[in-house]
C-alpha cells in the first residue's frame, strides 16, 4: 500500500510541475483514485508538505531558473513560471530568493550588503546584512577567502564595509561563535530553496548541546527518505553557527563534513557540552 501510494503521489508530482496553472486538489485526487481529503493526507505524509505548497515551491524555483536566462525579461519568466499574475511572486519574492526578482536575476545587483571581518577564536568570521537582516556568517582561515566566498554568492551586489554600527552586529555573531549554546539575537534574512529553508528551521529547532543524525532531520520535516538531500542542504547553509548546521552528525553519532571544517564543528559542540547545556547526544 505505502509503495502504490509513493507511486501516485509521485504521479502527482509530474503532474504539477508540468503544469502551467496548478491542478486542482480534487483533480489530482481523480487521478490517484483518492478521496480528496485521502489524497492530501497522503500527499502529506508522503513528501512533507501539501500538494498546495508542492506547487508553489516548483513555481517558485522554475521562476528563479526563468529569471537566471538573459534572453527573458522579469515579467517573462514570471508567467512562463505559472503566476497568473505578477503580483502573486513579487509578494513571496524576498523570503523564496532572498531579494527583489531584478536583483536576483542580476547576481544581486541593486542589493545592498554590509560587511566586516573580525577575528575570532576559530580563526576569521565574515558576517554580512542586508536590510533585512544577517545573510551570511562565514568561518575560514583567510580574510580574502572568506570576501571572494561572499562576493561569489552576490557577484554584482553593492557591498560595503560595515559602519561603526554595523560593528554591533558583527559583536553579536563572534560572541555566538564563541558561545554557540547563547540563543542568537540576530535578525537573519534567510533565502534558499523552500526545501533548505525547512531544513534549516529544523536545524534551529535542536536544543544547544544535542545533535541530530541527517536522517532524524529528513524524519522532522516529514521526508524520511531524503538524508542526503538533507545532507546538501546543510553543506549549503550560509550562516554558521545561528543556523546550526554543526550539531548534524553521522547515524553513528561520528562528525561528518562541515562546510567550515570538523575542527570546527568539534570546537562548537565542545563549548556547548562545557557551557552545561546537556550531553551530546541525539534530539
Amino acid at each position: 500500500l505505502a509503495e502504490r501510494q509513493a507511486e501516485a503521489v509521485a504521479r502527482a508530482c509530474r503532474r504539477i510541475e508540468a503544469a502551467e496553472t496548478p491542478p486542482a486538489l480534487a483533480d489530482l485526487a481523480a487521478a490517484a483514485g483518492l478521496s480528496p481529503y485521502h489524497f492530501h493526507r497522503v500527499f502529506k505524509q508522503v513528501t512533507g508538505v501539501t500538494p498546495r505548497a508542492y506547487g508553489a515551491a516548483r513555481r517558485a524555483a522554475r521562476a528563479a531558473d526563468g529569471l537566471r536566462q538573459e534572453d527573458k525579461t522579469v515579467t517573462d519568466a514570471i508567467y512562463e513560471a505559472g503566476y497568473g499574475a505578477a503580483s502573486r511572486f513579487y509578494d513571496a519574492a524576498p523570503e523564496r530568493l532572498g531579494m527583489t526578482p531584478t536583483a536576483y536575476r542580476r547576481g544581486g545587483e541593486g542589493a545592498a550588503i554590509r560587511f566586516a571581518v573580525g577575528a575570532c577564536s576559530l580563526g576569521h568570521v565574515l558576517v554580512a546584512a542586508t536590510e533585512r537582516g544577517v545573510c551570511a556568517i562565514l568561518l575560514g582561515d583567510e580574510p580574502d577567502a572568506l570576501l571572494r566566498d561572499l562576493q561569489d554568492r552576490f557577484p554584482k551586489a553593492a557591498l560595503t564595509g560595515g559602519d561603526a554600527e554595523f560593528e554591533a552586529t558583527v559583536a553579536l555573531a563572534i560572541g555566538l561563535v564563541e558561545a554557540p549554546g547563547a540563543a542568537p539575537a540576530l535578525p537573519l534574512d534567510i533565502g534558499g530553496t523552500a526545501f533548505q529553508q525547512r531544513v534549516w528551521q529544523a536545524l534551529r529547532a535542536i536544543p544547544p548541546g544535542r545533535t541530530a543524525t541527517y536522517a532524524e532531520i529528513a524524519q522532522a520535516i516529514g521526508m524520511p527518505k531524503a538524508a542526503r538531500a538533507v545532507a546538501l542542504a546543510c553543506g549549503a547553509n550560509p550562516i554558521a553557527v545561528a543556523v546550526p548546521c554543526h550539531r548534524v552528525v553521522r547515524q553513528d553519532g561520528g562528525l561528518s563534513g562541515y562546510r567550515w571544517g570538523v575542527a570546527r564543528k568539534r570546537a562548537l559542540l565542545d563549548r556547548e557540552r562545557d557551557a552545561g547545556d546537556g550531553p551530546r547526544d541525539r534530539t
